[in-house]
């Protein structure tokens, strides 16, 4: 991504220092002398800073709070600690977050779901660009469409040429309205096949069974499917990216016949709405420079990520185009949540 110079929105409020100079006069003489200049604000941060993420330990959002915590840590100076406050796909973190002082000692760790997917399917309590500052995004993981190796499918364009001749093909997901529904749907679309949606709670059971062959395929983050792709378990047919990978030895969409079918699932940092251009930049930066350590590399390539970084317009401008992509993609497949 690019890394145009940052420029602060018009109607953020901007950090000031305090103390522009003063004059008083002398008790003899008259003689105007500068006056005592004002307590300046201490440099930002000065204590611990908080990434909330708003599912449990050990996923990949997880993973990227962890990173994004380290980074500040290792980069301002102060502690950078992660509090998982899961529940409601993401909602109750971000409802959190939102609703805290806009000060840059409280973060979010969204994704595409709590800020792409999510306020299209739902009426929630925030809104993901009126309620939340932009301030880097972290990293974004592809998804691979897998299907089980007894589908007579060995390319993309085989698949889409089984499933026009056998409408009402089964496919799993990790539940209605998730990314993997819905990547899923948008690949329906573009190719005009008929599929027949088996939701389950979770990404681990639905892989679970196309791996048994009791569902044949479906769209999941290339990482979780890695091993399996390579123990033979699944058989990999397209990334669902424009550009091949490095690390993944699978064909794209745009090469196996369906260029635009992109999908992945995209982690980023949010402040609280209102917090000064000058506490995000300032994050922003260091974010930017921890994804560059070896560590930071490392620990997102097992994930099968791909770390980005980037400025705050980067980020709000990804936002925007999120919202809109998924929102067209619900109306044409008429998704509804409970």
């Amino acid at each position: 991504m690019s890394h145009a110079r940052r420029t602060a929105p018009a109607d953020r409020r901007r950090f000031t220092l305090a103390g522009s100079a003063g004059l008083l006069s002398a008790a003899s003489g008259g003689t105007l002398l500068p006056a005592v200049a004002q307590a300046q604000p201490a440099k930002f941060p000065v204590k611990p800073v908080r990434v909330i993420a708003g599912f449990a330990p050990g996923g990949a959002l997880d993973l990227n709070a962890r990173i994004a915590a380290q980074a500040i840590q290792e980069q301002l100076g102060q502690p950078g600690i992660v509090e998982n406050r899961a529940g409601a796909s993401g909602v109750i973190g971000t409802e959190h977050v939102m609703r805290a002082a806009p000060d840059g000692y409280t973060l979010l760790l969204g994704a595409a779901g709590t800020h792409g997917i999510n306020p299209v399917l739902q009426k929630l309590s925030y809104d993901p660009i009126r309620d939340f500052a932009p301030v880097s995004l972290v990293s974004s993981v592809p998804h691979v469409l897998v299907v089980h190796p007894s589908l007579p499918a060995k390319t993309l364009q085989q698949f889409v040429k089984f499933a026009r001749a056998n409408p009402g093909l089964n496919y799993a997901s990790s539940g209605t309205g998730t990314i993997h529904h819905l990547a899923a749907e948008m690949l329906r679309s573009m190719i005009g096949a008929e599929f027949v949606h088996v939701p389950y709670k979770g990404a681990g059971p639905a892989m679970a069974d196309v791996i048994s062959g009791q569902v044949p395929w479906m769209s999941i983050e290339y990482a979780p499917a890695a091993p399996m792709i390579k123990a033979g378990k699944l058989r990999a047919l397209a990334l669902a990216t424009p550009r091949r990978v490095p690390g993944i030895d699978v064909p794209t969409s745009a090469e196996g016949g369906v260029p635009g079918w992109e999908v992945t699932n995209w982690y980023a940092v949010f402040a609280p709405a209102g917090t000064s251009p000058e506490i995000v930049d300032t994050l922003s930066r260091a974010i930017a420079r921890g994804l560059g350590s070896p560590d930071a590399k490392e620990r997102l390539s097992s994930l099968g990520a791909i770390p980005i970084g980037g400025t705050p317009a980067e980020l709000a401008a990804l936002v925007k185009s999120e919202l809109a992509r998924w929102s067209a993609i619900v109306k044409t497949a008429n998704v509804k949540v409970d």
